[in-house]
C-alpha cells in the first residue's frame, strides 16, 4: 500500500507545479552508489542550494518537480578528483583517540596556519592506522540518486547573496 500525500506549501496551495529553475532555493536529499551499483551513501541528509549558481554538478534537476529522483553520473575529475597516495599517515592505534579506531572515520587536522583538513581512517592493520587526506570516494565514478525534497522561490537576499551549494560528500 503506497501513501500519496500531496505537498502544499505554508499558504495553502499546491506546490507540485513548482519546477527547478534559477532563482529557486532546492532541498534535495541524495543516496551515492558505485559504478557497481554498491550503495556508498545512504540518502539521509537534506541539503538545500540555490539554483542556476555556480554548482554545474545539478542542472540535470532543471525543470524536475517535487518529488523527481534524477541520476547524475559524475567521473572522478567531478566528484572527488583521482585517489593519491601521497596525503596518508600512519600511527599506532593507542595513540588514535577511540571514536576514530574505525575504517570510515573522518579526523579533522588544523596545522600551525590554520588550514583545516580532512582525513579519512583507510586501513587498521597489525594494530597500526592508515589515514588518509583524500576522500575514500576519490578515483571513483560515483552516481548520485538526487530526489527534489523541496522547491520555494528564493528571496530578495538569497538571490543577490546566493545559498551554500549542498555538500556533495
Amino acid at each position: 500500500m503506497r501513501l500519496l500525500v500531496a505537498a502544499v506549501s505554508r499558504n495553502g496551495r499546491n506546490k507540485s507545479s513548482a519546477a527547478v529553475g534559477n532563482h529557486k532555493v532546492v532541498a534535495i536529499i541524495y543516496s551515492i552508489l558505485d559504478d557497481t551499483g554498491i550503495m556508498l551513501q545512504p540518502p539521509d541528509i537534506q541539503e538545500y542550494y540555490a539554483h542556476g549558481g555556480p554548482n554545474d554538478l545539478l542542472q540535470g534537476l532543471e525543470g524536475c518537480q517535487l518529488g523527481k529522483t534524477v541520476e547524475i553520473v559524475l567521473s572522478p575529475e567531478k566528484a572527488f578528483g583521482h585517489h593519491d597516495p601521497a596525503p596518508t599517515a600512519t600511527d599506532d592505534i593507542e595513540n588514535v583517540p577511540p571514536q576514530f579506531r574505525r575504517v570510515g572515520a573522518a579526523v579533522q587536522t588544523q596545522d600551525d596556519q590554520g588550514e583545516i583538513r580532512a582525513f579519512f581512517a583507510s586501513k587498521i592493520e597489525n594494530d597500526k592506522l592508515t589515514v588518509d587526506g583524500i576522500h575514500p570516494f576519490a578515483g571513483r565514478v560515483l552516481t548520485y540518486a538526487v530526489t527534489v525534497a523541496d522547491i520555494r522561490d528564493a528571496s530578495e537576499e538569497k538571490k543577490v547573496k546566493g545559498v551554500a551549494k549542498p555538500r556533495m560528500h
